[in-house]
């Protein structure tokens, strides 16, 4: 295969560096190894170590778990449609069904294997109907929150078996996108509470649905009061600030943050401008094309759950939110009586 033929060219290199070795004797030998930045006489193929990592994710796929929260009406199926530029909803996947507002929170799961150049990822859509749309929103998070530790639950129960699977399923929500509402004033106590308390225990992603329905003035001000009130209370939300590796994710997180939360626009459906197709939504004045970073950010949201952070969504999860709930599992488990 085509895979075998840089591990063919690779033979060929090291007949220089051996006849030099030979000129110079011992002398290589005397020099103790560095631990970091080994000089190499000629090519040895670590590199195709990314290559055998990328034919492994091709074949097995992975998984992805994005929950969606707000009020009804705040375009989150329509938003996740975009994201993934195909029918992944709870509501396209049950037409004919009337929408009613359930009495109190429930949670629903869709799951969906999303192929693109030949790789797989198994994503889960969790919605949460019913969320802040009552009259007493009272402790309205605590199904949410239950949700996300029954996850983390599910996956140390296969962790801590004495057989355990090779590969072990994870359900555990990698990603949790808030909905906060265009209204242009302040963050209201029921967001400030659910964010306060959910992004202690998972990823939460903050964007103000339907951002068309604010002009850019009105937008920009929403956004710096959102920040303010975020940083009054102590809210850390993704990307977290103390989770930056290095320098290099400093300085781009920063400029994440800075744009946080993103006014959003949500469309799943395509109109011609200037002779190209484009999703967007249609009003009297034009078209609000939904790519286009002129017009909202959902580029930078998409660009930040799937192109740029997917993978760090899933690391902080697993080592982070998932690690904390595993230490104090397993503390309350080793408490007498």
């Amino acid at each position: 295969g085509s895979s075998l033929e840089p591990e063919e060219r690779s033979m060929e290199p090291p007949a220089v560096p051996e006849e030099e070795e030979e000129e110079e004797g011992a002398v290589p030998l005397s020099v103790p190894p560095g631990p970091v930045g080994c000089q190499l006489f000629g090519y040895v193929g670590i590199e195709a170590v990314l290559d055998q990592m990328k034919i492994k994710t091709m074949k097995t796929g992975f998984e992805f778990n994005i929950m969606v929260v707000g009020q009804s009406g705040l375009g989150k199926s329509t938003m996740v449609n975009t994201l993934f530029k195909s029918k992944v909803s709870r509501k396209s996947s049950q037409p004919g069904q009337e929408e009613r507002i359930p009495k109190t929170v429930q949670l629903q799961s869709i799951t969906h294997v999303i192929e693109e150049k030949g790789v797989k990822m198994k994503l889960t859509v969790t919605d949460t109907p019913g969320f802040g749309d009552q009259i007493n929103n009272e402790n309205c998070w605590d199904p949410i929150i239950k949700y996300i530790n029954e996850q983390y639950e599910r996956y140390l129960r296969e962790e801590i078996l004495i057989t355990r699977k090779r590969k072990i399923p994870d359900t555990r929500v990698h990603g949790c996108v808030y909905f906060v509402p265009p209204t242009g004033h302040w963050l209201r106590p029921l967001d400030l509470e659910f964010m306060r308390r959910l992004s202690k225990i998972v990823n939460v992603v903050p964007v103000i649905a339907k951002a068309d329905t604010l002009t850019l003035e009105e937008r920009a001000e929403f956004k710096q009061r959102i920040q303010e009130d975020l940083k009054t209370h102590a809210i850390s939300v993704y990307p977290q600030e103390h989770f930056d590796q290095d320098p290099e994710d400093r300085a781009l997180n920063d400029r994440i943050r800075e744009k946080i939360p993103f006014a959003v626009v949500g469309a799943d459906q395509e109109h011609q401008v200037n002779g190209k197709r484009v999703l967007g939504r249609k009003t009297k004045w034009g078209i609000i094309e939904v790519e286009n970073p002129a017009h909202c950010e959902f580029p930078l949201l998409r660009d930040l759950l799937i192109r740029s952070h997917l993978q760090d969504l899933k690391d902080i999860t697993h080592n982070v939110h998932y690690e904390s709930y595993r230490v104090r599992r397993l503390n309350e488990s080793n408490q007498p009586g």
